[in-house]
């Protein structure tokens, strides 16, 4: 079945999420690598397919190795290969990601709020936002990755 191209039926809505989205990427100080660890985490938890693709392409554009980027679905497994910083972005992501399970409990947030501090934290808290909403509407809509057969 084919599905409306929500950006198209609705470029107000597409536009203010594209405004969050600006914001997350460019107007944080957040490193770009670790935004886009970030939303490709949350794209593996939510199975965008379409943001999988996207930001498995920026990270490695950004200079991340294959055998760094092949384990961030298990990165709590393969630590050595994460900076303390982006563990704890990757924690608090999945935490975020799952808060109908995890209720984002006190002791997620004190790990994280401990690495980033209130100001960065807040934003890494929007831009794991940004990312599911995104992601809801790549996969409700079936947004097709940019990968060749």
């Amino acid at each position: 079945m084919n599905r409306a191209a929500w950006f198209q039926a609705s470029p107000e809505g597409a536009k203010a999420l594209g405004t969050l989205h600006h914001f997350v990427t460019k107007g944080t100080g957040l490193p770009s690598s670790l935004t886009h660890l970030v939303f490709l985490r949350v794209s593996q938890i939510n199975g965008c397919a379409h943001c999988i693709d996207i930001h498995t392409r920026d990270l490695l554009a950004e200079g991340m190795s294959v055998d760094k980027l092949v384990l961030v679905p298990v990165w709590d497994e393969a630590r050595y290969l994460f900076s303390d910083k982006e563990c704890a972005a990757l924690a608090w992501a999945e935490e975020v990601t799952r808060v109908s399970e995890t209720h984002a409990s006190d002791e997620a947030y004190a790990a994280a709020l401990a690495v980033f501090g209130e100001k960065d934290l807040v934003d890494l808290t929007l831009t794991i936002a940004a990312m599911n909403a995104i992601n809801r509407m790549g996969v409700s809509f079936r947004m097709k990755p940019r990968a060749k057969a």
